[in-house]
């Protein structure tokens, strides 16, 4: 027996299994349901319990966690008969950590209310290794007694967690970050392209900049993604993709402007169009290469 919440995740990819099994590790009772099977068996080795549908991993769970692509798998695994809203018991705590728009957040925190459940929505940053090394940045919105419950499993899960505001507002902070990481990859692409034509040792100029003013944790995460032209998927181009729509929606919708963001969402949208979306986004280095005249 543990005193631990009883918790189901919905959703085991590159970020929902490393996640989960550092749940399971902490002692805490998890069944996971997800689409492919070799993510169920993943999660029945580590230890965990695997569940047929997303109505039976809920049922008697008392936290649900959902990590999945978009705003459209949010709403297909939270309504209808089958999914969580009509199956979790009422009191329960469901916890959005998908990276989705604001609106839909707050849409699914009054869906919730309706039936006694309650919702945070809770984004992360830190890619693939920060879910594998548990020093995710988490992002919460949603009412501070349940971010209060859920404090102890985010710790589990992360190194900096912040309660942001009210529903939807970890979605925007969300936003924020994938408008910031996109520019920052962007300029880092650039900054390899012009030091390799320039004759410069790649390696030492990265070092040497990462000390500097110009060092950033996604300098430091993607170096040797730009050193190997290692693109495995850490995060994907067309999740990025996704990520810069809501980012220049929600500001068109405040009225802000975007017009950095704006150019790399269009350069994040080209190199989709090119057949790089399953890249890792450090994979806008490729078209800055081919701006540069390079065959990629």
């Amino acid at each position: 027996m543990t005193a631990h919440p009883k918790i189901a995740w919905i959703g085991l990819g590159i970020m929902g299994s490393p996640m989960s099994e550092n749940l399971i590790k902490a002692g805490y009772d998890v069944t996971g349901h997800t689409l492919e099977q070799e993510k169920l068996d993943r999660l029945a080795a580590a230890g965990g319990t695997v569940a047929g549908s997303v109505a039976e991993a809920v049922r008697d769970a008392d936290v649900i966690i959902t990590m999945v692509p978009a705003s459209e798998q949010v709403e297909a695994v939270a309504y209808g008969p089958d999914g969580i809203l009509e199956n979790a018991r009422p009191g329960a705590l469901l916890i959005d950590m998908s990276s989705i728009t604001p609106q839909t957040s707050i849409d699914l925190a009054a869906a919730g209310r309706q039936k006694d459940i309650r919702v945070l929505d809770a984004p992360v940053s830190g890619g693939e290794a920060g879910a594998i090394e548990a020093a995710l940045s988490i992002m919460v919105g949603g009412d501070q007694a349940d971010f209060e419950y859920a404090e102890p499993i985010f710790e589990t899960l992360g190194r900096t967690i912040v309660r942001c505001g009210p529903h939807g507002s970890g979605q925007t902070v969300k936003a924020a970050n994938q408008l910031i990481v996109a520019v920052n990859i962007q300029a880092c692409a650039e900054a390899v392209v012009f030091l390799e034509k320039s004759g410069v040792d790649l390696r030492a100029a990265l070092d040497v900049l990462g000390g500097g003013l110009a060092g950033s944790t996604v300098l430091t995460r993607k170096k040797d993604n730009f050193l190997h032209r290692d693109f495995k998927p850490g995060f994907r181009i067309d999740l990025h993709h996704k990520d810069m729509g809501i980012v220049t929606d929600a500001a068109r919708a405040v009225g802000a402007a975007l017009p950095v963001g704006a150019v790399v969402a269009q350069l994040v949208a080209s190199l989709r169009a090119q057949g790089d979306g399953g890249l890792d986004h450090s994979a806008l280095l490729r078209g800055v290469e081919r701006l540069s005249g390079a065959q990629v």
